[in-house]
């Protein structure tokens, strides 16, 4: 299996990590992409991901699965354990209700104010400037959430690690390179968050 990816990238480092929680991060081929050269937007990788983002997953036979989560389904389906996306039906609902949250209040903010502040991909979007400084306010209140969240709690779902856990950490620190970091009073948020980046996964 291959997955085509480019390391430094929020979403790939996802996967590693969730790979990596599985033991099975030696199974799993890596190819790099250049994603500011424009090398995902090629004709043979649009046949793989016609949506052209990083990461993809290419099976021995020749079939892709594209999509963060979607490639984590697949190996949680072939990996149970330990689970990560849940281990009982309302353990699976409250992870699919974080990935939810996480996913649109908090990476999705993260990544609209990196591409509209930044210009790093002026040359195949028009950022606006305006919205940049709007998604940089809903990140920011989506750490004071998770701090108010985190007190007294070691996961942010349940009594267990979770991909959850997973995809906030790779936000926040994704989020360095919009200037925004863990609030020096956000002290919930900061013990979860030295936790977690304590894990050998978060080094994958």
């Amino acid at each position: 299996m291959k997955i085509y990816e480019m390391k430094v990238a929020p979403n790939p480092r996802r996967v590693r990590m969730f790979l990596a929680e599985k033991g099975i991060l030696d199974q799993v081929e890596f190819v790099e992409l250049n994603l500011q050269k424009g090398e995902n937007l090629t004709p043979e990788f649009s046949a793989m991901n016609p949506m052209k983002k990083v990461p993809v997953l290419e099976l021995d036979d020749g079939r892709h699965i594209a999509e963060t989560m979607a490639i984590c389904r697949y190996f949680e389906e072939l990996h149970p354990e330990p689970a990560l996306l849940g281990r009982d039906p309302f353990e699976k609902a409250q992870v699919e209700q974080w990935l939810r949250w996480i996913e649109l209040y908090f990476f999705m903010p993260t990544g609209m104010c990196f591409q509209h502040s930044s210009g790093y991909f002026k040359d195949r979007m028009t950022p606006i400037a305006e919205w940049g400084a709007e998604c940089r306010k809903q990140a920011e209140g989506f750490f004071r959430f998770l701090d108010r969240h985190l007190e007294g709690r070691e996961f942010i779902v349940g009594d267990s690690f979770s991909a959850a856990d997973i995809n906030a950490l790779c936000t926040i620190d994704f989020n360095k390179v919009n200037s925004l970091r863990i609030d020096p009073e956000q002290t919930h948020l900061k013990a979860w968050y030295d936790r977690i980046s304590s894990r050998p996964s978060a080094r994958a």
